[in-house]
């Protein structure tokens, strides 16, 4: 059986992806928004899009697969390093608008390493 914390950390990873596939997807103002500042083609936020919710969806599989919890966990590194990465020399945002992308990060990194 897995650990408690693994479980607790793969349930808000889910949860995190969808909502920020989401956001992507229905192009909310906010993300459109911060797209612009990262100075990125908008067709490229619908691929970060569907990167998200593949992970999300490989996240889910683990239930049956335990193994595909690795995958999840490196594709959600990739995409948070270049969250990461995109506010913080893209945008030049302040690095509180990265905390997020990094405690998913740190998250997603504890699941690989675990």
């Amino acid at each position: 059986m897995e650990q408690t914390w693994v479980i607790l950390f793969q349930f808000i990873l889910i949860v995190m992806f969808s909502i920020s596939a989401s956001l992507k997807l229905f192009q909310t103002p906010s993300m459109v928004h911060h797209w612009n500042q990262y100075k990125y083609p908008m067709w490229a936020m619908f691929v970060v899009a569907a990167g998200e919710l593949i992970g999300v969806l490989i996240m889910i599989t683990t239930i049956w697969i335990p193994g595909n919890k690795d995958y999840a966990a490196a594709l959600f590194i990739v995409l948070m390093l270049g969250a990461v990465h995109a506010h913080l020399v893209r945008a030049k945002h302040k690095p509180i608008m990265a905390v997020n992308a990094i405690l998913m990060l740190g998250l997603s990194v504890s699941l690989l390493f675990q």
